[in-house]
């Protein structure tokens, strides 16, 4: 067909109120020029995907227009009021994340790892790590540092156990206070910061040259 009989073909159904359907044994291509000719955007849509290129890409809401996706060469905007990764796997980001919330599913466990790195969260105001009904645990294989460079490290609860710590051991001049049961313990720091046990008396038993600070 000449492209005059095609754009009269194109109108008439248009004015019949019908879609307007393209249809190609291989991909449809839609191209968008300027005034000089000059190829400024393409749609193609093939077999096996659908490809946009653009110097700015965006799918709008029927609605109201507001942006729901928008990609170019410097961000991806996502504007809808919930991104659902439905994958099994979750969603894998190669470099930093920004967002003000993250939700886990209903009767999911929300869970953020980094398998062969570090898992780093910052904020200017601070973090917080809450669990309003149940049990916060952190666990690591090697050490768990707790640093306040310009402040203190509260801990406000009703119980604070200290569990599997180190007895040291304690020379004292009473012959009569090894006769007896040891039932009540000092707790005692380490010129490192390591904490251990010392068995009480009448005054302070922890010493720095204790076995467990010296092999510490």
């Amino acid at each position: 067909y000449s492209p005059f009989l095609c754009l009269l073909i194109i109108w008439f159904i248009v004015c019949l109120d019908s879609p307007l359907v393209l249809q190609s044994d291989r991909n449809v291509t839609v191209n968008a020029r300027n005034h000089m000719g000059q190829l400024t955007g393409q749609l193609t849509i093939g077999a096996d995907a659908v490809e946009a290129q653009c110097k700015r890409f965006e799918v709008r809401a029927s609605e109201d227009g507001r942006v729901l996706f928008s990609a170019d060469e410097d961000e991806i905007t996502i504007g809808a009021e919930k991104l659902k990764v439905t994958g099994t796997e979750g969603a894998v980001f190669g470099h930093s994340v920004e967002t003000p919330h993250i939700r886990a599913e209903p009767s999911q466990d929300l869970r953020l790892e980094s398998p062969t790195r570090s898992l780093i969260m910052e904020a200017p105001r601070g973090v917080q790590v809450s669990a309003a009904a149940g049990d916060f645990k952190a666990t690591c294989r090697k050490e768990l540092h707790l640093q306040s460079t310009e402040g203190e490290i509260f801990l406000n609860a009703e119980t604070i156990r200290l569990g599997n710590l180190p007895t040291g051991s304690f020379s004292s001049s009473s012959p009569s206070s090894s006769s007896s049961r040891q039932t009540v313990y000092e707790l005692c720091v380490c010129p490192n910061g390591k904490l251990y046990l010392s068995p009480a008396g009448v005054g302070s038993t922890c010493q720095s040259s204790s076995n467990i600070c010296l092999w510490s």
